[in-house]
C-alpha cells in the first residue's frame, strides 16, 4: 500500500488474536504497522508481531526489490512492534539498527544481538537524512513506555507516531475510529494523560498532514478530529454531556433499580448508557465511564464490601486517573447496606469528582421508598 510515493505500507493483519495484550477483546482482529521510506537511503519504521515475521519479510522484500534497507528504525520496544528485530537482521545484517539509549537498554533484554551489528544511538530532536527525507527524532516517554520515540518526515509531513493514534481491529474490517480508538488509548494509554498532553504540545510545532501510527488505518484527513480526540482523552475532559450507569446486581433488585433510573433520566431528556458490569467488555465499561460526564454506580453490598466486578471498574478508572466528573451511588444491602461508603472511598484520591446528594438506599427490593429515592437523583441529575 502507498501512503506516498516514498512511504509504502508493509504492516499486517491479524485475525488470529482474540485478546489483545492478553486482556482486550478483540473480536475485528489487530494490525501491527510496518512502514518503509525509500530515498537515497532506505529506512524501515519498526517490525511486527512475532507470528508475522515471514509476511512482514515478504512485504519488506516485494517493496525493496534488489535495494537493501540502511536503516531499522524501533521507536518502541513492546514486543507487537519490535519482536522481528533479529529475524529482520539474518536477512539484512548490513542494517543499522536506530534508537534511543533507552530503546538499546530494552533491546539488550529481549534479545542477544551480536556485537557486530550496527547501531546508531539518537537524541531528543536528533534528525536522520534519507536524501529528501529528513527524519526528526522526538521523545514521547511514558507513551506508553519509556524508551518511547515518534518520528517527523518533513518530505511528506508525516508523523510516525508509535502506539500514539492506534486503535483496536485489523485495516480489512471498517469500523468507527472514534470507539475502539477511545477503548484502545483509556485502556493501554490512559493512565499517561500528561504525557500524551507534552507530546501533542511538541506534534502542535509540525506542518502533519499525514499520521502513521502502530495500530489502525493511516490518518490522511481530518486530522483536527483525531488529534481533537487525543486532547480530550489525555485531558480527561468529558467528551459529551451524557450518564453512564454502571450496575453489579445478584438476583436483579439492583439491576431493576438501574433500569428504573435509565428510565427515568431518558424521559428528562438525558443521553443513557446501561451497563451490566458482570456481562460486558469491562474495557467499553470503563471508556464509556470517560466518555461521558456523569456517572452513577449501582452495587450490592457483598462480604461487607461491594461486588467483585464494580471493585474492578472502579479501580479501571482510578488506574485511568479518573477525574472531572459527577458520580452517583445506588447501593443494595439486606442488612447492612455499606456499597455507597466503600464506592466512594474509592474514588476518594479522584480529582474534581462531584458527588451527587441524592443517594438510592435498597434493602434487599425496590419499594415505594427507592422509587421516591430514584425519582429525586434523577431530577438532581438533570438539573443543569
Amino acid at each position: 500500500m502507498n501512503v506516498t510515493k516514498d512511504i509504502q505500507y508493509v504492516g499486517v493483519n491479524d485475525h488470529k488474536i482474540d485478546l489483545f495484550e492478553g486482556q482486550y477483546a478483540v473480536p475485528n482482529g489487530m494490525t501491527y504497522n510496518s512502514y518503509v521510506i525509500v530515498d537515497d537511503k532506505i529506512a524501515v519504521m519498526d517490525t511486527v508481531d512475532i507470528k508475522f515475521k515471514d509476511e512482514w519479510l515478504a512485504n519488506i522484500a516485494a517493496v525493496l526489490g534488489d535495494r537493501k534497507p540502511d536503516y531499522l528504525i524501533i521507536q518502541h520496544m513492546e514486543p507487537d512492534h519490535s519482536a522481528n528485530i533479529k529475524n529482520f537482521l539474518e536477512i539484512y545484517p548490513d542494517t543499522t539498527v536506530v534508537g534511543n539509549a533507552k530503546t538499546f537498554a530494552m533491546m539488550n533484554q529481549f534479545f542477544q544481538l551480536d556485537a557486530s551489528v550496527k547501531r546508531l544511538t539518537v537524541t531528543d530532536k536528533g534528525t536522520l537524512e534519507l536524501g529528501k527525507h529528513v527524519l526528526t527524532f522526538l521523545f514521547a516517554p511514558m507513551v506508553h513506555w519509556p524508551e518511547v520515540m515518534v518520528t517527523y518526515d518533513s518530505a511528506d509531513k508525516a508523523l510516525f507516531s508509535a502506539d500514539a493514534f492506534g486503535k483496536f481491529g485489523a485495516l480489512d474490517v471498517e469500523e468507527d475510529w472514534d470507539d475502539e480508538a477511545r477503548r484502545y488509548f483509556i485502556g493501554i494509554v490512559g493512565k499517561y494523560g500528561m504525557q500524551v498532553q507534552k507530546l501533542l504540545q511538541a506534534a502542535a510545532a509540525l506542518d502533519i498532514e499525514i499520521i502513521c501510527p502502530l495500530h489502525g488505518p493511516v490518518l490522511t484527513e481530518n486530522l483536527n478530529h483525531y488529534i481533537e480526540k487525543y486532547d480530550i482523552w489525555s485531558s480527561y475532559r468529558p467528551e459529551r454531556e451524557g450518564i453512564m450507569i454502571a450496575y453489579a446486581s445478584i438476583y436483579g433488585n439492583t439491576k431493576q433499580a438501574a433500569e428504573l433510573l435509565a428510565a427515568k433520566l431518558e424521559e428528562k431528556g438525558s443521553k443513557v448508557v446501561l451497563a451490566d458490569l458482570a456481562r460486558e467488555d469491562m474495557a467499553k465499561c470503563v471508556a464509556d465511564a470517560f466518555q461521558y460526564d456523569t456517572l452513577v454506580l449501582a452495587s450490592v453490598t457483598y462480604n461487607g464490601d461491594i461486588f467483585p466486578v464494580m471493585k474492578t471498574f472502579i479501580h479501571g478508572l482510578t488506574e485511568r486517573s479518573y477525574q472531572n466528573r459527577k458520580v452517583a451511588f445506588i447501593e443494595n444491602g439486606t442488612w447492612a447496606p455499606t456499597a455507597k461508603k466503600t464506592m466512594e472511598g474509592l474514588l476518594a484520591k479522584s480529582k474534581n469528582i462531584t458527588f451527587a446528594e441524592q443517594v438510592v438506599t435498597i434493602r434487599s427490593a425496590v419499594n415505594a421508598g427507592v422509587q421516591e429515592s430514584i425519582e429525586k437523583l434523577a431530577e438532581e441529575l438533570c438539573a443543569k
